[in-house]
């Protein structure tokens, strides 16, 4: 912006000052004097306006420096929390798998004690189990045992009652075999006997006939009396021998 010059006047030799035109002098003087005053004023806020401008489009382009620069530090902060957010939720990211982690291995942590005691108590059962089966086996091998003994003390009387049973059986057998073979021998004998008293019998009732069929014979020679004598004594006879 080009400046007018400005032109100057030349002031005029003042006349010499009279009395009279003391005060108008003074009052003009003043009115001049307030009238540059007002122009130095002018100027000078003019002056001072030009540099407040320039002072004003200084602090603007530095304001606008500013601004930029702060826009780009806000961009760079932005980015930078950005950045930082991104890293704080992958640390949350983390820090949540790894609680998950850390929850899942407590967990775990907690499932393996609670089954190293569901084990130990199991062992435990076993154990007092193991105990009372091996109790049980000793008292039943004691019970075998005793039972075994009692069988064999049962089987030995046993024994001892069938032998003396299977003796006296045997001496009943052969008692009964002597008293068979005696009642066969007697039965042989009264058969021998029955056979020899009916083959006598025989004899005597073909000797009767033959001595019957002899008074018969003789009958025609002698008297009645005498052959009924003899054929009562002849039966008398007879009768006895039977």
């Amino acid at each position: 912006m080009t400046k007018k010059k400005k032109k100057i006047k030349k002031k005029k030799t003042s006349e010499p000052l009279s009395l009279e035109k003391l005060p108008y002098t003074l009052s003009k003087f003043y009115k001049n004097y307030k009238k540059q005053k007002e122009i130095d004023d002018l100027r000078k806020i003019k002056f001072q306006e030009r540099e407040e401008y320039k002072n004003i489009v200084q602090e603007k382009k530095k304001l606008s420096a500013r601004t930029d620069k702060i826009e780009k530090e806000e961009e760079r902060i932005r980015l930078k929390e950005e950045e930082l957010k991104q890293k704080e939720n992958e640390i949350k990211l983390k820090e949540e798998e790894q609680r998950k982690k850390d929850e899942y291995l407590r967990l775990k942590d907690s499932d393996l004690r609670r089954k190293d005691l569901d084990q130990n108590r199991r062992d435990k059962q076993l154990q007092i189990k193991a105990e009372e089966q091996k109790r049980k086996d000793v008292d039943l091998s004691v019970r075998e045992e005793e039972q075994k003994r009692k069988d064999q003390k049962e089987n030995r009387k046993k024994y001892k009652e069938m032998k003396i049973k299977a003796i006296h059986e045997a001496e009943l057998k052969n008692q009964e075999e002597i008293r068979i073979k005696e009642w066969e021998r007697k039965f042989e004998e009264d058969r021998r006997l029955e056979e020899k008293r009916e083959d006598l019998k025989a004899e005597r009732i073909a000797r009767k006939q033959q001595e019957r069929s002899v008074l018969l014979e003789d009958k025609e020679n002698l008297p009645e009396e005498e052959l009924v004598s003899r054929l009562e004594n002849f039966e008398t006879k007879h009768s006895k021998k039977n």
